[in-house]
């Protein structure tokens, strides 16, 4: 769900919050309530976009080792326990991706390979493969910066989520310093055409 989105509702809330009062309930007091939850929306936004900052670092490492530029952190009880970056030209291994070494990090931290209440920040919407071992390690919550149109397997180009049976749902967050993770990623091909 895109911020612009949650936003949105946010502000229905607002004039619902405003105007559908209980008898005698004090509008003040229905818009204060409401304040409050938006202060908690906006701490989540300044959450993601610190996180999000540090898994544009990792996708800066790519970059400079020739890998396409894309980072991803693994963030449990408010710490990154698992940061890593595209390594599968240097490692000649087509399951290199960010997501995926970050997640087989996560699970040695953890000491299992149920990454339970983790949050998963990567710069660029996850392919169909690691969408898979996301849901497979069970974590919680995954906060993507940009789309891939090409790749995507959270909306963009199919939603895995959209499997009838699949045992676990983790909730997807898009947008995230978009144009950030936009750019490193347009300027790396750029600087490869050249």
């Amino acid at each position: 769900m895109s911020f612009l989105l949650l936003l949105f509702s946010d502000i229905i809330t607002l004039a619902i919050a405003m105007n559908v009062c209980e008898p005698g309930q004090d509008r003040n007091v229905a818009a204060l309530s409401f304040m409050f939850m938006c202060g908690g929306f906006l701490n989540c936004m300044e959450k993601y976009e610190i996180y999000m900052k540090e898994a544009l670092k990792e996708a800066e490492l790519a970059a400079l080792e020739d890998e396409v530029p894309i980072g991803c952190v693994i963030v449990k009880d408010d710490k990154i326990i698992a940061r890593a970056h595209n390594q599968r030209d240097k490692s000649h291994n087509p399951i290199g991706h960010a997501e995926i070494l970050a997640i087989q990090k996560a699970s040695g931290i953890v000491n299992d390979w149920q990454l339970v209440d983790t949050e998963l920040y990567v710069t660029i919407e996850p392919c169909l493969m690691c969408a898979g071992a996301i849901i497979q390690s069970r974590i919680k919550k995954v906060i993507y910066g940009a789309p891939d149109l090409k790749g995507g397997a959270f909306g963009s180009s199919l939603n895995v989520l959209d499997a009838k049976n699949i045992n676990h749902r983790p909730e997807v967050i898009n947008g995230v310093l978009e144009k950030e993770c936009v750019n490193i990623i347009q300027n790396y091909f750029k600087s490869k055409r050249k």
